[in-house]
């Protein structure tokens, strides 16, 4: 039972990894095309909401590894109550911290369906929810 909680531990460990790979490589990443290509469209203000959108979902999806992997040991190792109001509490923070990003880069809550197709992601164009803001 004790080495099927260490592989357990390394597991979470190896999701709230990828998580911090994952929010470190979408910032590079978001940087690096907003520095190479700072203006959209003819507008710095454009291409600034492009990278915000970019640096957001990166953020996004990180959370959701660090709160997989915070769940995974809250299931799996945590014995004690305390163990499991640390980690609770843990989660809930990044679990509002995913919720408000979310209605920061899609700009509506997360249970309400967009009314049309989401269009492809190109990383230098903000979406039509920032678009719409500024007219």
């Amino acid at each position: 039972m004790e080495q099927f909680i260490t592989i357990i531990d390394f597991v979470a460990l190896g999701v709230e990894a990828a998580g911090v790979v994952v929010i470190v490589a979408g910032f590079i990443f978001a940087t690096y095309r907003f520095l190479r290509n700072p203006k959209v469209e003819g507008s710095t203000h454009q291409a600034y909401l492009g990278y915000r959108h970019a640096v957001g979902r990166s953020l996004l999806i990180g959370l959701d590894f660090l709160i997989a992997g915070d769940l995974i040991k809250t299931v799996i190792i945590a014995n004690t109550g305390s163990q499991v109001a640390t980690l609770a509490a843990v989660v809930l923070v990044r679990a509002f911290l995913a919720f408000t990003l979310h209605i920061e880069i899609e700009g509506q809550l997360p249970w309400h369906a967009s009314k049309t197709k989401p269009a492809p992601y190109d990383g230098n164009k903000p979406s039509s929810i920032h678009q719409n803001h500024q007219e």
